[in-house]
């Protein structure tokens, strides 16, 4: 006989949090009206560590984690087999006391095209607006964060890492430290291998046609349409097309050969050659983790080696690990990573 119970199932299905993660939904104005028609109404989740309630008397730092290439956020909640999820793991930390208490929250940048880069595109969206001045103005109104961008930091993986990246270079008004797990850098490595194959599906497949693509394209896409998506997203975000907003140059033509003019602008926004020109902004962050898995199938472990590289020629602090792994199951790292910048930024 079976008979319902309440409360969650536990362990391995769902492990009850000791902290809370509030869910929540927002309005973005930064997002209204983007040239893609993507929703401005976006999740947004806040985890509070056990006892950190809304009127906390002390101010806290705040970490604010960035999803990679095709992240929503949902996805945090998502398992592989035998382990604990992003907020699990996060709530374990907390609550053996390993880490200071602080506000960290999970920020939906997703496109149709996959994703934003964190940046202002006239492709995809006002996404570097919608971050740092609108999701951290609602968070540092509604929770007890410090409001001030010494006690606020921004992690993420692979266009998360980027994120993590760039965003302080851009924004040193609003970010004080970053950790970047594989982020996208040295796009000669970690993109432009990928040109060829790119050009060879949408020969075979499309005619040599992005028009056919999108026509022909499955919602969601096919997995092996996936790459065509993702170098077109990318386009979006590094070289949109002037003439015509929610579309893209591609830095490589039908023969899969680059057009330099384009790949000169996706350059400009590679985090080791900005690097150089952000000098102050870097030398004032507070914390600079870096990491990467030694078998990264994008190369990202030379990327993070190639920015620590420029930091080191500005005089920036940084910590750079190589791991034994790849690209995917990084998970793990998350924690380590979001207690190195608390214990960087807490006020």
């Amino acid at each position: 006989m079976i008979r319902a119970v309440e409360g969650p199932a536990g362990a391995p299905w769902e492990r009850p949090l000791h902290g809370t993660l509030d869910r929540l939904v927002i309005e973005s104005d930064a997002l209204a009206h983007n040239p893609l028609n993507d929703p401005e109404i976006r999740p947004l989740y806040v985890y509070r560590p056990p006892g950190v309630e809304l009127d906390h008397p002390k101010p806290l730092a705040s970490v604010y984690v960035i999803q990679g290439f095709t992240g929503q956020l949902d996805m945090w909640l998502a398992r592989q087999a035998f382990e604990p999820t992003m907020i699990e793991r996060l709530d374990a930390m907390f609550t053996a006391g390993e880490c200071p208490d602080a506000i960290v929250v999970f920020v939906d940048a997703w496109t149709s095209y996959g994703g934003s880069q964190f940046l202002n595109s006239t492709s995809t969206g006002r996404y570097l607006d919608y971050l740092c001045d609108e999701v951290v103005a609602f968070v540092d109104a509604t929770y007890p964060t410090a409001p001030a961008r010494e006690h606020r930091a921004i992690a993420g993986k692979s266009s998360g890492g980027y994120g993590a990246m760039v965003v302080p270079m851009l924004r040193p008004d609003v970010f004080g430290a970053l950790a970047s797990h594989a982020g996208d850098a040295l796009f000669e490595a970690c993109y432009a291998p990928g040109f060829p194959r790119a050009a060879r599906r949408l020969r075979d497949e499309f005619d040599g046609s992005w028009d056919a693509f999108f026509e022909r394209a499955t919602d969601p896409p096919k997995h092996e349409w996936i790459e065509l998506l993702e170098v077109y997203g990318y386009a979006a975000c590094y070289s949109p097309d002037p003439a015509t907003p929610g579309r893209a140059l591609v830095p490589f033509d039908g023969n899969g050969r680059r057009v330099d003019d384009v790949w000169d602008q996706w350059l400009a926004h590679d985090p080791v050659r900005m690097a150089p020109h952000h000098a102050d902004a870097l030398r004032s962050l507070r914390r600079v983790y870096l990491d990467a898995g030694r078998g990264d199938e994008y190369y990202l472990d030379l990327g993070a080696q190639a920015f620590a590289t420029e930091l080191a020629k500005l005089g920036v602090d940084y910590t750079l690990e190589l791991f034994d792994g790849t690209h995917a199951r990084l998970t793990y790292r998350y924690p380590g990573a979001i207690r190195e910048l608390v214990l960087a930024i807490a006020p």
